[in-house]
């Protein structure tokens, strides 16, 4: 039998108000918290970035505040920025390429809850999110459950991404859709 854990990382129906996910939520929050505390520049930030997420810690750039879920299903690749007051719901894996950059105030989802009121009563479930390498997502953007982002593309700011986005290009909008092609 899974645990809840097990069950939210893999996409299923689970019990959000599991106490195991009721101290690994608290953990994050009482990280964020330390983070968006800490002066510009601090070397506590490092140790921070290093407990908090799952892979990356050691090269990514904040600028508090910062806030996620639970930090260990976000896996970053190198030397990944995110600008001031950036969300990252993590009830899934969260994978973002080497030398991504989010721009103030982006969201990125991966909880989700059932259309029905009653099944919404018995839990929520994710679907995790996948961005590439090189990717730039504009300022105030938002990310839905079970998104990819396909290396080099440039997402436009306040958009809402509803569906996945190929590589190398411009996309912009609610929903955001395909400008054009980017090319060299």
């Amino acid at each position: 039998m899974k645990t809840e854990r097990e069950r939210m990382v893999a996409g299923e129906l689970y019990d959000p108000y599991d106490p195991e996910l009721l101290k690994a939520r608290e953990r994050a929050r009482t990280l964020c918290r330390a983070l968006n505390s800490t002066e510009p520049g601090h070397s506590v930030r490092r140790e921070i970035f290093m407990q908090l997420f799952g892979k990356g810690g050691d090269t990514v750039q904040i600028e508090p505040p910062f806030y996620c879920d639970y930090g260990f299903n976000i896996e970053l690749g190198r030397h990944v920025y995110f600008n001031f007051n950036c969300v990252i719901l993590d009830v899934c894996p969260v994978r973002i390429g080497d030398h991504s950059i989010f721009g103030p105030s982006v969201q990125i989802y991966t909880a989700t809850h059932p259309l029905g009121a009653e099944a919404r009563r018995r839990g929520e479930y994710g679907k995790p999110v996948t961005i590439g390498c090189d990717v730039w997502v504009g300022g105030g953007a938002i990310i839905l459950p079970g998104i990819r982002i396909g290396s080099r593309t440039v997402i436009g700011a306040g958009s809402v991404v509803t569906q996945d986005i190929p590589d190398d290009v411009l996309a912009v909008g609610n929903p955001c859709r395909v400008i054009r092609s980017l090319t060299e």
